[in-house]
């Protein structure tokens, strides 16, 4: 009597569902981009050699799993991190990895995934390092609440030659040597002067580097600039909805901060972190704001200290890169 009872009310709900998406539209629904049949697996090239991986990330005994993979890791203990007070070991997820396996054949002998353990000072650099190499770095998040000091996961891939990919793998993990042989206790800042308590900036030369007119608010400056997606349920949705990219400025010409927020598309995300790298801009995370719109969009944060100008101009060399809506 309960089954039927239910199914009757199910199959009521189902005949009186106002339309999704507006009212008198077609009830015809799109495939959902993450319910859609995955591609067939491509072709792979030889398996690897566990040798060649040890070589290129002198990492000297990798783990080589049933299936093929070839994984190194990098347990952090060089750094001791309490979480919620308690101090973690790297065992319960402090240790930095990359997973190598065959990769298409024809295209590239191995492809990498991985996911890194990073402190805060470290994720710029390391960042730069993995580009320069060839690598992707394809998001940066927190995995804990309460942790001492701060840890980030950067995860990356890619795809090349065993060499290539490892080498940039084995630079990655140098530079977090480098960095905690200079200084074993990671930064608690950025560093440089410190910003001034009123900010007094001039609103008219941001908003010509940037192409948009922004708002100015007690001496701060701010520039929305917006792109349109298909959302999972057919909608279209802009700037107004959260799809867009924002910059903050604050402080003065001489000495300002710039934060704020790129929305990306998964073939730009790459192509605007070498950017902002090389403009000394700090990524500060990488993740995902919604689930099964079209086309799919990455969001990444971001801060910079410097002049004002040359930050706007920072992030307008990043924003060229990307399809935003450009003022008519």
């Amino acid at each position: 009597m309960i089954r039927s009872t239910l199914s009757a009310l199910v199959l009521t709900a189902v005949l009186v569902a106002p339309p999704a998406c507006g009212e008198g539209e077609s009830q015809e629904a799109s495939p959902r981009a993450d319910l859609q049949t995955p591609a067939e697996p491509a072709p792979l090239s030889p398996a690897l050699d566990p040798a060649a991986v040890a070589a290129a990330t002198g990492v000297s005994k990798p783990d080589t799993s049933s299936d093929g993979v070839v994984k190194v890791s990098f347990p952090r203990a060089d750094v001791e991190v309490e979480v919620d007070g308690w101090k973690m070991p790297p065992f319960m997820g402090l240790t930095s990895w990359a997973a190598f396996t065959p990769g298409r054949a024809g295209v590239a002998e191995a492809m990498v995934m991985g996911d890194l353990v990073l402190f805060e000072d470290e994720v710029g650099p390391v960042m730069s390092a993995l580009l320069d190499a060839g690598l992707q770095v394809t998001a940066l998040h927190n995995h804990f609440f309460y942790d001492n000091p701060h840890v980030y996961f950067m995860h990356i891939g890619g795809e090349g030659t065993v060499a290539a990919l490892g080498g940039g793998v084995q630079q990655a993990m140098n530079t977090v040597k480098q960095l905690r042989t200079a200084s074993p206790t990671p930064a608690t800042s950025f560093g440089g002067p410190a910003l001034p308590a009123t900010s007094d900036l001039d609103p008219a030369p941001l908003a010509e580097v940037l192409g948009v007119k922004g708002t100015a608010k007690d001496g701060m400056f701010k520039a929305v600039l917006g792109r349109k997606v298909t959302a999972a349920c057919g909608c279209t949705t802009g700037a107004a909805m959260g799809v867009n990219t924002w910059a903050a400025f604050a402080g003065t010409s001489d000495n300002a901060v710039v934060d704020g927020d790129f929305a990306v598309a998964e073939a730009e995300l790459q192509p605007v972190l070498k950017s902002l790298r090389t403009s000394g801009i700090f990524v500060v995370a990488i993740h995902h704001h919604m689930t099964g719109e079209q086309p799919r969009m990455l969001f990444l944060h971001y801060w910079g200290r410097g002049k004002a100008v040359e930050l706007a101009a920072a992030v307008r060399q990043a924003l060229d890169l990307t399809a935003w809506d450009r003022p008519s």
